[in-house]
C-alpha cells in the first residue's frame, strides 16, 4: 500500500523563512494561542509583500480551515508563492496537493518536480516521497536507483520509513547491489526506532542467519518486540519459539498466549495451532469444542490442516458432534487443496456411503489421488479395488502394484495380501519364496491371516527356499 507523507509532516515553519518582525512575532504568537482569526489577519500582509514564513502560514491555515473557511485553491495558490521563492516546506505542500488533487489538478509530473525542489534542499519528507514514485513508476520512468539514491537520503537523517524500503531493496538488490549485511543493517536501525516491521523481519533474518550470525535468542527477541506492537506473524512465530523451545526454554502454556493473540488477529497458521494444542490439551485444558472453533476459523481461511482436522472431528463425534455431511464438506475442502489425508478420508467415505451417496468410481478417484503422494492406505485400498473390480476395471496386475507401494511402506494388509497374491500367482507370477516373505513381514506386524497363511505356504517350500524368504524379511526389517 502506497504511504505517502501526510501534510502534518509539514506542520513546522520553514527553516528559509526567520521574519523577526513584530507583525511576524504577533501573528506566531496568535497562532500558537489558536487565535487563527488573528493570526490570519496579521499573516495576509506579511504575505502579500512577500514573507515566505507568512505564506507558508497562509497555504497551512487554508489547507486545514483554521480561522478561514477550508479552501484548497487558497491553500495551493500561498504554498505557490512560498515554493517559487524557494521554500522547502512550500514545495513539499504543494507536491502533496497536486499528488491528492486538492485545490490544483492532479499532477503525477508537478508532483516529482516539487518534490525534487524540495528533496534537493533536504526536505526528508519529499525526499522519501520522490523515493517512493521513483520504486512504482508514477510520474516518472521507473527506476530503482534512482529510488535507492533518495531512500538512502531520507535514511541517513533518520527516517524510519525510509531505513526500512532501504533494507529491503538490499535485500532483494532492487536498485543496489543484493547485500544481506548491509540489509541488516537498516533493518537495525529502525528496529531500534521502534518500527515493528522491521523488528519482525530482524527476527527472520536471525533465526535464518542471513546477513547476521544466526542466533536464536535474538531471533525471539526481535520477535517479542514486534509481538508486543501487535505484530501477528511476529506473535505467531514466537509462540513457534516457545513450542518447539528454540531461543527460548519451551513453554507450552506461552506458546498457547502467542498463538491466541496471532489468532485473534486472523493468522490462520496460529489459530491452526492453537486449535491442536486445545485438542491436545497441551498447555491448555483439553477443550475440543475450543479446538474445533479454532479450526474452523483456520479453515475459514483455507488452512488445509485445520479443515483436514475438522473433517476428523466431525466424523468422529468430538467437539462439535457427529456430522458425516459436515464431515465429508471439510475433507474435501482440504483434498482440492491437495493435502493427502484429507483424499484418503474423502474416498473411504464415498466407500462406505457416509455423508454421500455411495460411489465406487469416485471413492477410486479420490484414493488414487492421496496414493500419488504415497498415502499407504489408499494404496492398499485403491489395490482391493482393482483386485475385485468395484470402481474400476478389475485388474490383478494393477492391484499387486498398489499392494506393493503400500507393502513397502510397512502396511500390514497390504503385505498380508500381497503375499497370497505371491502364492496362488494372481497379477503375478507364482512366487513362494516372495510370498513367504511378505506374509512374513506381516504377520510380524500382528497381522493374523498372514500369520495362518505363512504356515500354509511353507508346507509347499523346501527348507532352503524358507531360509531365503526368511533372509530377505530380514533384511526388509533393516
Amino acid at each position: 500500500m502506497k504511504k505517502y507523507i501526510s501534510y502534518l509532516a509539514s506542520i513546522l515553519m520553514p527553516k528559509s523563512s526567520v521574519a523577526k518582525t513584530d507583525n511576524f512575532k504577533d501573528a506566531t504568537d496568535a497562532y500558537n494561542k489558536s487565535n487563527y482569526a488573528k493570526a490570519i489577519e496579521l499573516f495576509r500582509p506579511l504575505a502579500t509583500e512577500g514573507n515566505m514564513a507568512a505564506q507558508w502560514y497562509l497555504g497551512w491555515m487554508y489547507k486545514n480551515g483554521e480561522g478561514v473557511m477550508q479552501d484548497y485553491k487558497e491553500a495551493a495558490l500561498w504554498y505557490q508563492k512560498a515554493a517559487d521563492q524557494g521554500d522547502a516546506s512550500s514545495q513539499f505542500n504543494l507536491g502533496l496537493m497536486y499528488s491528492a488533487g486538492d485545490g490544483v489538478t492532479q499532477d503525477h509530473k508537478e508532483v516529482v518536480k516539487w518534490y525534487r525542489k524540495a528533496a534537493d534542499q533536504g526536505d526528508l519528507g519529499a525526499q522519501f516521497n520522490l523515493a517512493l514514485m521513483y520504486k512504482n513508476g508514477e510520474g516518472v520512468t521507473q527506476d530503482y536507483e534512482e529510488s535507492a539514491k533518495w531512500y538512502l537520503l531520507a535514511a541517513d537523517q533518520g527516517d524510519v520509513g525510509a531505513q526500512f524500503n532501504l533494507a529491503q531493496m538490499y535485500e532483494r538488490g532492487e536498485g543496489v547491489i543484493q547485500d544481506n549485511k548491509e540489509s541488516a543493517k537498516w533493518y537495525h536501525l529502525a528496529g531500534d526506532q521502534g518500527q515493528a516491521k522491521a523488528q519482525y523481519k530482524l527476527g527472520m533474518i536471525y533465526d535464518r542467519g542471513i546477513g547476521v550470525i544466526q542466533d536464536f535468542e535474538e531471533s525471539a527477541k526481535w520477535y517479542r518486540k514486534a509481538g508486543d506492537q501487535g505484530d501477528a506473524s511476529s506473535q505467531y512465530l514466537l509462540g513457534a519459539k516457545y513450542d518447539e523451545g528454540i531461543g527460548v526454554l519451551q513453554d507450552h502454556e506461552e506458546s498457547a498466549k502467542w498463538y491466541r493473540k496471532a489468532g485473534d488477529q486472523g493468522d490462520a497458521r496460529a489459530q491452526y495451532l492453537l486449535g491442536a494444542k486445545y485438542d491436545g490439551g497441551i498447555g491448555v485444558l483439553q477443550d475440543h469444542e475450543e479446538s474445533a472453533k479454532w479450526y474452523r476459523m483456520a479453515g475459514d481461511q483455507g488452512d488445509a490442516r485445520a479443515q483436514y482436522n475438522l473433517g476428523l472431528m466431525y466424523k468422529n463425534n468430538k467437539g462439535s458432534g457427529q456430522d458425516l455431511k459436515e464431515s465429508v464438506k471439510w475433507f474435501r475442502l482440504a483434498a482440492e487443496q491437495g493435502d493427502a489425508g484429507s483424499q484418503f478420508n474423502l474416498g473411504l467415505m464415498y466407500d462406505n456411503g457416509q455423508g454421500v451417496v455411495q460411489d465406487n468410481k469416485e471413492s477410486a478417484k479420490w484414493y488414487r489421488m492421496a496414493g500419488d503422494q504415497g498415502d499407504a492406505r489408499a494404496q492398499y485400498n485403491l489395490g482391493l479395488m482393482y483386485k475385485n473390480g468395484e470402481g474400476v476395471i478389475q485388474d490383478y496386475k494393477e492391484a499387486v502394484n498398489l499392494y506393493r507401494l503400500a507393502a513397502e511402506q510397512g502396511h500390514a494388509k497390504a503385505q498380508s495380501n500381497l503375499g497370497f497374491m505371491y502364492a496362488i500367482g494372481q497379477g503375478v507370477t507364482k512366487d513362494y519364496v516372495c510370498a513367504h516373505m511378505w506374509c512374513n513381514l506381516a504377520a510380524s506386524n500382528g497381522h493374523r491371516i498372514a500369520s495362518e497363511n505363512l504356515d500354509k505356504i511353507a508346507k509347499g517350500m523346501t527348507p532352503a527356499q524358507i531360509d531365503e524368504a526368511q533372509d530377505m524379511a530380514r533384511d526388509c526389517k533393516t
